[in-house]
């Protein structure tokens, strides 16, 4: 049924009065402050929130990539989240330019169980928070605006009071009028001016002032003529470090962000990738690039986008979509004939010490560690590229872009042998024959999963030169103890899985990617089955195959096998 008009139903965002807004006409000459939320945000957003092994090698990430705030929990939830807290702070793992912050509401007793988290933090902030929007006035806490001011004004007061019995950490005190931007700006101003009054925020002390978009409810320019406004009529706005959190429910969180920083904002929250609640967080990883490719430099390092994208995948549980900016799988590859001919065009009459000007590609690849194999490679298919589309169209299949590239040659030589077009169930039938076929010395024949100790334990069973041969190994799951398991040592660089089909008849197809350190070189393998977890391992065992195929042992005893579980 067409949708009605809905003006009975939504009401739409008044206009700001602000005739003499400014920043339409300014341009972003520096970076914001970034503020990592993935740890906080991020992770409560998840299906599985991270345990304290993944959040701290997700923190380590962030450290590497140069984000110097960084939003490591929201202690009063859960014991695993105040321990992680406790952790980085008492093995002494946040650096010492790296500022770690946590949230709590504005009530006493999680206040201070927020406090005693980050006692002994080098520099720390603390981030309180309270809704003060209408609907939250009205509806769900049935406040005046006197009570939810004073809600503020008495959080802060009792921050101030619990840091200053410990001078020997520099506290930040955040404040956040969660909903913001449905908020009337006067009562906005009104909150936040008492709140930095109470903290006696100095210019050499500021506090830090957050303005949500909590929601996404209008178009971006209606949200920077809030932070403009804001910016313009805080009473100390000296003392005011001015930061913003968007998130994405129109889906213009990022360019929200922009505006907002073109209106005064020198902070952005936000998570790589756009995670976060419901539509996400702003992505900081495109707004960091899109600074880039109008020649500001970030201050992230985003040099291996690669990496990043493959740890925060495997550590969430997130994939980064195919399209996604910058970093996606297919967003450097020209499936259209024009496309390929206009970008080979353009990357042959380049000059190394030319502005980068390469028409449909705006950023150099190469700055975010890909190479031009793939826009070479789709190009010199003279469209026979088309092989993504033809896997994604009708098997919803879309694979990474090495597998994707030696796929392609493949079909490009069954096309050439048949002297015709290739059908899409021949795609998949060269894709079966090139990544979903044992090798003949080493083929999977089952496993076994138990628990233990901090993980799982697996018995791997595998036919090698016509003998069946047994390893057993633990992991954090059943895919890390079978690399465990398995002769050695092999790096897992990647794994990603789809769903082939719906309904109950779905099977998995896990794509896995290892390598033997040092020797630099990959294999690729896949594995199909009704169960993701033997589709992975199965893919794994293929992947390992095509490393070294090692000669059958001659008699697989209990010390072979504690010693391959040591691997």
């Amino acid at each position: 049924m067409m949708l009605e008009a809905p003006e009975h139903k939504y009401r739409p965002f008044a206009p700001v009065e602000l005739v003499d807004r400014t920043w339409p006409a300014r341009t972003l000459q520096a970076p914001p402050v970034w503020l990592s939320t993935d740890l906080r945000d991020g992770n409560q957003a998840l299906f599985e929130p991270m345990g304290i092994d993944a959040k701290r090698e997700f923190f380590d990430l962030l450290c590497a990539v140069g984000f110097k705030e960084i939003e490591v929990g929201f202690p009063s939830a859960s014991r695993t989240e105040f321990d992680f807290v406790r952790h980085l702070i008492e093995t002494q793992a946040i650096p010492d330019d790296v500022t770690v912050g946590v949230l709590t509401p504005a009530r006493p007793e999680l206040i201070a169980r927020s406090v005693e988290a980050l006692v002994g933090a080098r520099r720390a902030i603390i981030h309180v928070y309270n809704a003060i929007a209408p609907v939250f006035r009205e509806t769900v806490f049935r406040k005046t605006k006197a009570e939810v001011m004073a809600l503020a004004v008495d959080a802060v007061r009792y921050v101030r009071e619990l840091t200053e019995r410990s001078p020997q950490t520099q506290w930040i005190l955040q404040y956040s009028p969660e909903v913001f931007s449905a908020t009337e700006l006067e009562f906005s101003k009104a909150v936040c001016d008492a709140v930095v009054d109470a903290f006696g925020a100095t210019e050499s002390a500021p506090v830090i002032i957050n303005l949500p978009a909590t929601v996404e409810g209008a178009t971006p320019n209606v949200f920077a003529d809030q932070v403009e406004w804001m910016h313009r009529h805080m009473a100390r706005r000296e003392a005011i470090v001015l930061s913003v959190h968007p998130h994405n429910d129109r889906g213009t969180a990022v360019a929200a962000a922009e505006l907002a920083m073109m209106a005064g904002a020198e902070r952005v929250e936000g998570c790589l990738f756009g995670n976060g609640e419901r539509t996400g967080n702003v992505d900081l990883v495109t707004l960091a690039l899109n600074l880039y490719t109008q020649g500001v430099a970030p201050g992230l390092d985003f040099s291996r986008i690669d990496d990043v994208a493959r740890t925060a995948a495997r550590l969430t549980g997130l994939p980064v979509h195919p399209r996604h900016p910058y970093v996606g799988e297919l967003v450097y590859t020209a499936f259209s004939g024009s496309h390929q001919d206009a970008i080979n065009k353009g990357l042959a009459a380049r000059r190394p010490d030319a502005v980068w000007n390469v028409p449909y590609l705006p950023l150099d690849p190469k700055d975010v560690g890909r190479d031009y194999q793939a826009v070479i490679r789709v190009n010199s298919q003279s469209g026979k590229g088309g092989v993504a589309y033809l896997l994604e169209r009708h098997y919803g299949v879309v694979l990474p872009r090495r597998m994707l590239i030696g796929l392609s040659e493949a079909v490009q030589a069954r096309a050439e042998e048949s002297g015709g077009e290739v059908s899409p169930a021949q795609v998949w039938q060269v894709f079966c024959d090139r990544y979903l076929s044992d090798r003949e010395a080493v083929t999977y024949r089952g496993h076994e999963c138990v628990a233990a100790a901090g993980g799982e334990r697996i018995r791997l069973s595998l036919g090698i030169d016509g003998r069946v041969v047994h390893y057993e190994g633990c992991g954090n799951g059943p895919l890390d103890a079978a690399c465990r398991a398995l002769p050695g040592p092999i790096q897992l660089c990647d794994y990603e899985e789809r769903a082939l089909g719906a309904g109950s008849d779905a099977r998995a197809l896990a794509i896995v990617e290892v390598a033997t350190p040092g020797a630099g070189h990959t294999v690729v393998a896949a594995g199909v089955h009704e169960s993701l977890v033997t589709a992975s391992i199965v893919a794994l065992v293929r992947a390992w195959a095509g490393l070294r195929v090692p000669a059958a042992p001659a008699r697989a005893g209990r010390r072979e096998r504690r010693a391959a579980g040591r691997h």
